[in-house]
């Protein structure tokens, strides 16, 4: 069975895609900017944009019935090399003992103020493949 989650946000209708989309024991997180979706706003920095894009994931991992460690894949987008340094010891925080398989690109983004995207996937933990 497949299940839309959703933030809320326009720009899900607008263009057309879920937040995430569960389907049997795997979760595909959309890319997801810094935006802080409770009041639309985009912080300035690349570290306060990381902590934003990892807490809409996990919110929206939550909704689905996963978690963080349940990551399997993920893809980093960012707007600068500079923001490699900058951003490795945050995502470590969260990944650091998950360790998915992961890529980060350096590449435009949609909107100037965007500096970084990530986007994941999860596949549910069983007893046995824990």
């Amino acid at each position: 069975m497949r299940k839309l989650i959703s933030t809320g946000s326009p720009f899900e209708k607008t263009a057309g895609y879920s937040r995430a989309v569960v389907q049997g024991d795997w979760c595909f997180v959309s890319g997801t900017t810094g935006y802080d979706y409770a009041t639309m706003t985009m912080p300035e920095t690349v570290e306060a944009q990381t902590r934003n894009c990892l807490a809409t994931i996990g919110k929206a991992l939550k909704e689905g019935g996963f978690d963080m460690a349940d990551v399997v894949r993920a893809h980093y987008y960012i707007t600068d090399q500079a923001f490699v340094d900058a951003v490795f010891p945050i995502l470590g925080e969260t990944f650091g003992d998950i360790r998915p398989a992961a890529t980060m690109i350096v590449c435009q983004l949609n909107k100037p103020e965007m500096k970084i995207e990530i986007e994941v996937t999860a596949l549910r933990r069983t007893a046995a493949g824990s």
